[in-house]
């Protein structure tokens, strides 16, 4: 009775720690049955693997800023910023590629600084800040230039698009920024301080972590990423536009959530979240092969973003109880 009892708590514990990595098997299969050869084609794995770098990259840096306890909600407003300055830049002003693209990496070290400085020296609340930020450089990339600027150097295109085993290389540069995201969260000891500081910073502060400054480099961080997400859109796209990242900010937000839900359950990992990101666009790429028109993203990704939040905050009960 004991056994069943132990054999039924571990099942349990390992469904709760891999739930969305089976809910995502499950996807797939069901698809397969109703859809056939359209769903289960190498293509369509494709284009669902290579089509999220720049969503995974994004969400990459808003776990970072949430790890710490912070909102930012500037990353779309920076890579908006990134995104328009390669094409005003490189096509507009003929600057070299790569200077282009540094200038481009610099907006978000220079957003993300003005970030922390509102909210860590002034104390002004993340969210109200980032969300002000986001707005406000969303319109200075439409400032910079209205309307699509097509003809970026190619040389960044082939850099972003070239294929590797059928997948384009941004693929590869995302899942190696989750390696590497992986690698500092677990296994460092700063990654240690940002959970210590997200879970409490008085007694962060009191055990000797520079609080302040985890939580400034955190926000430079997940704007700098913001803007590399930009600069490999850009590169995807071979063209610059205002509007390119508008779509972004729910998506980066419901993969993040989710991903509390796997891998570490009620933690934001970068697994969870690399997980997520392709649970969510298998189950979006799915329901439109099926027929539904592309008002499901919102729904998907809104539903998604809700439910998350709620498993994670159930988990955390659980786990206080």
């Amino acid at each position: 009775m004991e056994s069943r009892g132990r054999t039924r708590q571990t099942f349990f514990a390992f469904a709760g720690r891999y739930g969305v990595v089976m809910a995502w098997a499950l996807l797939i299969a069901l698809f397969g049955v109703l859809l056939g050869s359209s769903f289960l084609a190498v293509s369509t794995f494709q284009t669902i693997f290579g089509t999220q770098a720049v969503l995974l990259i994004l969400s990459l840096g808003l776990l970072l800023a949430l790890l710490v306890g912070e909102f930012d909600l500037s990353i779309v407003g920076a890579m908006s910023i990134s995104v328009m300055l390669v094409g005003v830049l490189n096509v507009l002003h003929g600057w070299p590629i790569w200077l282009a693209v540094l200038a481009a990496l610099g907006s978000g070290v220079v957003i993300g600084a003005i970030n922390a400085l509102l909210v860590v020296r002034l104390g002004i609340a993340s969210i109200v800040v980032t969300l002000g930020a986001g707005t406000f450089w969303s319109g200075v990339g439409y400032g910079l230039y209205a309307t699509t600027i097509p003809g970026i150097d190619p040389r960044l295109s082939s850099v972003m698009n070239g294929r590797l085993l059928g997948l384009p290389l941004g693929f590869y540069y995302a899942a190696a920024l989750t390696v590497a995201f992986w690698y500092v969260v677990a296994l460092t000891p700063l990654g240690r301080y940002l959970y210590f500081v997200g879970a409490n910073r008085t007694v962060s502060q009191l055990s000797g972590i520079r609080v302040d400054l985890i939580r400034g480099g955190s926000l430079v961080v997940s704007a700098t990423l913001a803007s590399f997400a930009g600069i490999v859109l850009a590169g995807m796209l071979g063209s610059s536009t205002p509007s390119a990242s508008s779509t972004y900010l729910l998506p980066a937000f419901a993969a993040v959530f989710l991903g509390t839900t796997t891998i570490q359950v009620g933690k934001f990992n970068p697994w969870g979240t690399f997980v997520a990101v392709y649970f969510l666009i298998t189950g979006i790429t799915g329901l439109q092969l099926y027929g539904f028109s592309g008002w499901v993203v919102d729904v998907f990704y809104g539903g998604s973003l809700v439910a998350a939040v709620a498993l994670s905050r159930g988990f955390a009960r659980k786990s206080a109880a």
